[in-house]
């Protein structure tokens, strides 16, 4: 089966900025990282807020409100071409390729993790692969005994099958969206497998907000 690309791009709005065509049909989830904006998608039109998110496989439209906005734009098999508008500024983050081919299919899952200062992931591995981008704060994320510091906006790939050691700062907390691609067996269900299973019992200081947990089809 060949491979499909999963993309993460954060457009920047100015106040009242919109763009001039609708973004083509995809497998997308939207998250407003700061200020708000309008998304017209489906004949209906919803206005989120910071710390909110859509998802939808048809066109969309997209206007600022009076704040501006900051949007975290994850699509799954994304179409050709960069959004435009006056007072709007695109930029492709991260794109990784991932092989499908679990025959009982896949759901698109977009949610917020914030981990405190000095807050640690254990020794994980997922059961899907996702892009994440750091919001606030800092992180480390360690993969194959190689570390990488992020900041804020800074943007990295978890194939799933990897185990990833992670943690905050001693000094600031460490807030990440994300989104993964995950077997539809586990709607509803955490994804993550710890390495050594004592860890699973361990006291955990993360906390999930899950905003799109939705079946896809690719």
């Amino acid at each position: 089966m060949p491979d499909h690309l999963l993309r993460l791009s954060r457009d920047d709005f100015d106040a009242n900025a919109a763009l001039d065509e609708p973004l083509p049909p995809a497998i997308r989830a939207i998250y407003v990282a700061d200020g708000m904006a309008s998304i017209r998608a489906g004949g209906g039109t919803a206005t989120l807020s910071a710390n909110s998110a859509l998802f939808h496989t048809g066109t969309m439209s997209i206007a600022a409100r009076a704040e501006g906005a900051c949007l975290l734009r994850y699509e799954l098999d994304p179409g050709q071409g960069v959004p435009t508008g006056e007072g709007v500024r695109s930029e492709l983050k991260l794109e990784a390729a991932l092989r499908l081919d679990d025959p009982d299919g896949y759901l698109l899952r977009c949610d917020k993790v914030e981990l405190p200062p000095g807050g640690i992931a254990y020794t994980h591995t997922h059961q899907g692969g996702g892009i994440r981008c750091l919001l606030e704060g800092g992180f480390n994320v360690r993969v194959h005994d190689e570390t990488t510091e992020l900041g804020p906006y800074d943007a990295w790939f978890e194939a799933g099958p990897d185990p990833v050691h992670a943690w905050a700062p001693d000094d600031r907390p460490g807030h990440f969206s994300r989104a993964m691609i995950l077997p539809r067996r586990l709607k509803g269900k955490s994804s993550i497998r710890y390495v050594d299973p004592a860890d699973a019992d361990k006291p955990k200081l993360q906390r999930y907000t899950v905003f799109v947990d939705e079946f896809i089809e690719t």
